[in-house]
C-alpha cells in the first residue's frame, strides 16, 4: 500500500457521465443512477479499478477508477443527448420511464424493446468515452446540485 501522497492527481482522457432528467423524484434520482452505472461497469472492464482492502486486510470489490459526472436537464435536452450518443456510437446506458412499473432484469429489457429508439421517454442516460466526446453528448445539462 502506498502512502506516498505527494504523487501527481490522476488525468483521464476519457469521462463516464450521467445524465438524469431534472423532474425526477430523489428516490427516483439514484435508482435511475444505481442502474445506468452497473451497465457500463458490466461492459467495459476498463472503467473498473482494482479491488479495496482495508488495514485489517478485509476485502472490498473494486469500483470505477475514475469519478462520475452527473448531470441533470430538462426532457427535451435529455431526448437530444440521446440522439447525440447514438450518433457517436459511444457506449450507453439508457433508463426509461417505463422502468419504473416494472421489477426485474427481464420486464426492464421488454419495456425498452417495445418502444422505437424514437419514442423511448429517456429519464437518464449513462455515456463512457473521450472526455470531448461525452461533453458533446451532454451539451446543455447542468451539474446535479
Amino acid at each position: 500500500m502506498s502512502t506516498d501522497n505527494t504523487a501527481e492527481p490522476m488525468r483521464f482522457d476519457t469521462k463516464i457521465a450521467v445524465l438524469l432528467r431534472d423532474d425526477l423524484e430523489p428516490w427516483q434520482r439514484l435508482n435511475v443512477t444505481s442502474f445506468l452505472v452497473s451497465g457500463l461497469g458490466s461492459q467495459i472492464p476498463e472503467v473498473i479499478g482494482e479491488p479495496y482492502e482495508d488495514a485489517d486486510g478485509v476485502a472490498y470489490l473494486p469500483m470505477f477508477r475514475q469519478p462520475v459526472m452527473v448531470f441533470e436537464a430538462t426532457k427535451e435536452t435529455l431526448t437530444a443527448a440521446h440522439a447525440r450518443v447514438l450518433s457517436r456510437a459511444l457506449p450507453r446506458a439508457v433508463f426509461t420511464s417505463d422502468l419504473f412499473g416494472t421489477g426485474n432484469d427481464r420486464d426492464n429489457r421488454a419495456a425498452v424493446r417495445a418502444v422505437a429508439t424514437a419514442e423511448l421517454d429517456v429519464v437518464g442516460l449513462a455515456v463512457y468515452g473521450p472526455r470531448n466526446g461525452v461533453d458533446k453528448v451532454v451539451k446543455g445539462a447542468r451539474m446535479h446540485p
